[in-house]
């Protein structure tokens, strides 16, 4: 037992402490480059702003507060039932602990990379848009921000190379078998090629829109990335930001889109 002063600390309390410590790392990296990331941060800022509120006696905000986290259980169950089907999963395997370093560095806080940003090599993305678009070459472009897309990355093939104009075009020319599907870019890298993208299900897109434009929406309704489109049909390049389609975008325009996101 250690005391000090007027705290007891037990061994029990310093392996509860690591237990957690462990769970709450697990979670991150299970988590990490998912939306359901972000969700689960703003589920614990409203829980830290109810406390706060309850705290300061403020009683009508704090009603109102508790009555969302009252039913904060059920709503984390339908939100991340993806997620907790996949936890459930990897608990499942022999290998859990194997493929997790449980190294002190891990659990240093600059090392957990939220939200890290680097710039972005835009200049050979678009110089690929513009060739693309003149050989009438189909093409799907996501391109990450705050979140990794690793759930995404994961449905294709790893490639891990530096941006280049040159690889882009190989990878979409139609005869490559990695042209059918996403290159999904993060960290100013070319993660992996011919990834799965989810296609959105908003019955307010035109009829006549292509798989690959509602893959980009359906991307971008559920994460915060930048997904660009070429069309092979008619050559325009469509940018897909927050949600919103921007149909037959110039490239100036998608120039100051990047620049504007990856400053």
């Amino acid at each position: 037992m250690i005391k000090i002063d007027f705290l007891e600390i037990y061994l029990l309390d310093v392996v509860d402490i690591l237990l957690v410590a462990f769970l709450i790392f697990f979670l991150y990296k299970l988590l990490r480059g998912t939306i359901a990331f972000n969700i689960m941060v703003g589920f614990i800022f409203i829980y830290l702003i109810a406390r706060i509120v309850k705290m300061l006696g403020m009683s009508l905000l704090s009603t109102i507060l508790g009555q969302f986290i009252g039913v904060g259980v059920i709503a984390l169950l339908i939100i991340f039932q993806q997620e907790i089907r996949k936890f459930l999963l990897i608990i499942g395997q022999r290998n859990i602990f194997t493929t997790t370093r449980l190294t002190l560095s891990n659990f240093l806080p600059w090392r957990w990379e939220i939200n890290r940003s680097l710039k972005l090599n835009y200049d050979e993305i678009i110089k690929a848009c513009i060739e693309l678009s003149r050989t009438r070459t189909g093409a799907l472009i996501a391109i990450s921000r705050s979140t990794l897309l690793d759930p995404y990355v994961a449905t294709g093939t790893l490639i891990e190379a530096n941006i280049s104009a040159k690889l882009i075009c190989n990878i979409f020319f139609k005869n490559s078998p990695l042209h059918d599907g996403a290159i999904i870019i993060a960290r100013n890298k070319i993660k992996a090629a011919a990834c799965i993208l989810p296609v959105s299900e908003n019955q307010h897109l035109p009829d006549n829109l292509g798989l690959r434009h509602r893959a980009a929406v359906g991307l971008s309704e559920n994460t915060d990335a930048i997904v660009i489109v070429v069309s092979e049909e008619k050559s325009t390049i469509s940018v897909v930001n927050n949600g919103e389609l921007l149909f037959d975008t110039k490239i100036e325009r998608l120039n100051e889109i990047l620049e504007k996101s990856f400053m």
